[in-house]
This record gives C-alpha cells, sequence and structure tokens, in this order.
C-alpha cells in the first residue's frame, strides 16, 4: 500500500528537503523518524526539493508499506519529530501514485519586510527598502504568464533535460501600511532556485536599478548571459501541491500570518 503524508515545516535549520552530506535535511530527519517507529529501515519520496532555510507551509512524501499499521501514526510521529516539522494528514493511495511526478501544480509564496524585527527575521526576508515600484513590479511578474522557457532564471540550466515551465500565476502584493510584499507564483514546475531569481529581478524592477523590458528581453532570449543573484532563502514557502486526485486545503495559512496591515494584502493588478 502506498500513503501520501501531507506535512509542513519550516527550513530555519535545514539543509533543504533532501538528504545532503554538508548538513542534516527535514527527509533525513522523517525518514529517521519513521524508521523509529516501524523498528526497520524507511524511506521516502518528496514531491520535489526546497533549498537550505527556505520553508514548506504545504508538501507532500509518498512511502510504501507491506502493511497497514494499527495505531495512530500521526500522533507517534508528531511525538518525535521537533517542532519545525509536522504531520497534517496520512492518506493511503490506490495504485502507485507519486509524490513528485504526479504533481500537476506548485505554488510558492515569497515574503518581504521592509525594517528589522527579531520576530520575522526567520520567516520572512528583510530588504530595507521604501517605496517600492509595486506597478512596475506587477507589470514584470505579469509578462511571466508569457513565456515558457525560464533559461535565464536557472541556477543550473544544464543539469535539466529542458527549461519550459508553465506560470499560471504570478501576482505581486503589498500589505495596506507598505512595509510588506509578497509575491505568489504557480507553474507545473520550477527549475532550481528560478522562484528566488525571478523574486530578485523583481526587487530590482521595484527599485528602480531594472527596467521590465530588460527584465523581458530574458524571457524573450533565454540564452542571454546575465548576473545571478537570488533572493534571500529565508522569505519563500512552498505553498500549495495540487494533483488530479488530491487538492488538500492549507492547514497552516502564512499569507495571513505575514500580512502586516489590518487590512491584509493588496495588489495593483
Amino acid at each position: 500500500m502506498r500513503y501520501f503524508f501531507h506535512i509542513g515545516y519550516l527550513g530555519t535549520n535545514y539543509h533543504g528537503w533532501q538528504k545532503h552530506p554538508d548538513g542534516i535535511s527535514v527527509q533525513q530527519v522523517l525518514e529517521a523518524c519513521l524508521s523509529q517507529v516501524f523498528k526497520k529501515p524507511t524511506y521516502i519520496t518528496g514531491c520535489g526539493r526546497t533549498d537550505a532555510q527556505v520553508h514548506a507551509s504545504q508538501f507532500f512524501f509518498h512511502m510504501d508499506a507491506d502493511e497497514p499499521w494499527d495505531f495512530d501514526l500521526v500522533f507517534r510521529m508528531n511525538n518525535i519529530l521537533p517542532d519545525d516539522i509536522s504531520v497534517f494528514d496520512i492518506i493511503p493511495m490506490e495504485g502507485l501514485p507519486h509524490a513528485r511526478f504526479d504533481a500537476t501544480e506548485r505554488s510558492y509564496d515569497y515574503f518581504i519586510h521592509t525594517y528589522k524585527d527579531p520576530f520575522l527575521s526567520n520567516f520572512s526576508s528583510m530588504y530595507l527598502v521604501k517605496d517600492w515600484d509595486v506597478s512596475n513590479m506587477q507589470r514584470a511578474a505579469g509578462l511571466l504568464l508569457n513565456y515558457t522557457d525560464y533559461h535565464a532564471f536557472c541556477k543550473m540550466p544544464g543539469r535539466n533535460e529542458h527549461t519550459i515551465c508553465n506560470i499560471s500565476e504570478a501576482t505581486i502584493f503589498i500589505d495596506s501600511t507598505g512595509d510588506r510584499l509578497r509575491f505568489h507564483i504557480s507553474a507545473n514546475r520550477f527549475l532550481g532556485r528560478m522562484v528566488r531569481i525571478i523574486t530578485g529581478k523583481l526587487m530590482e524592477i521595484g527599485t528602480g536599478k531594472l527596467s521590465v523590458d530588460e527584465f523581458e528581453a530574458h524571457l524573450i532570449n533565454p540564452q542571454l548571459l546575465q548576473l545571478i543573484k537570488p533572493a534571500y532563502p529565508q522569505g519563500l514557502y512552498l505553498s500549495k501541491i495540487k494533483y488530479p486526485y488530491l487538492d488538500l486545503p492549507l492547514r497552516s495559512d502564512f499569507t495571513q500570518m505575514l500580512a502586516g496591515g489590518a487590512n491584509g494584502w493588496v495588489t495593483n493588478s
């Protein structure tokens, strides 16, 4: 029997999702937990990868079991796991669906705050900028829906079979105080550090360092060389995963938790 696990985690203390020789990963912690519970080596497959210090407010992995268990596995895992990793649901699946390859849409949210705040430092990225040009940032974000080749927005494009991604949504939000920004993006797939690279370029547009036309030039001609400077990792959340057969609501909605103004997020689109 194959099971899908619906989880969330704060990535601050981890070297990303995938097991890595340079530091502890979320996958490593979960496999150790399951191996302890089942008293045998247990391996899992995640719905994707996240970079070091990147969070996931919704994430899925799958695991195969020879026979069903007769105890509350969610309860046992959450008792063993550290406070920054939570198991929300375990769903038995028919056949052998794949947590990574079957996902049809992934969404990310990137959060920015514009002042030093010790309560936000691990959950949002600080950029000491006032008066963002949100209108031009949104113009540029809207262009992403018109193109499919993101070679210019990938850290190491040569590691991929192709760099085609179908983006279905890209929106800039700002809270009513003007002190916090959020970039939301959805696509069928993402390349390595793609969201952080795009976010970095949008921030350059928002501060007048890059024009919308210059941004679009790299979408029109993806092979153009450019200086890649990803945005900080701690502001990024993998926030939604959809499957043809599974679309669960979020258990932790960070979009509202990190909205600073009383009226929440607004957009210029």
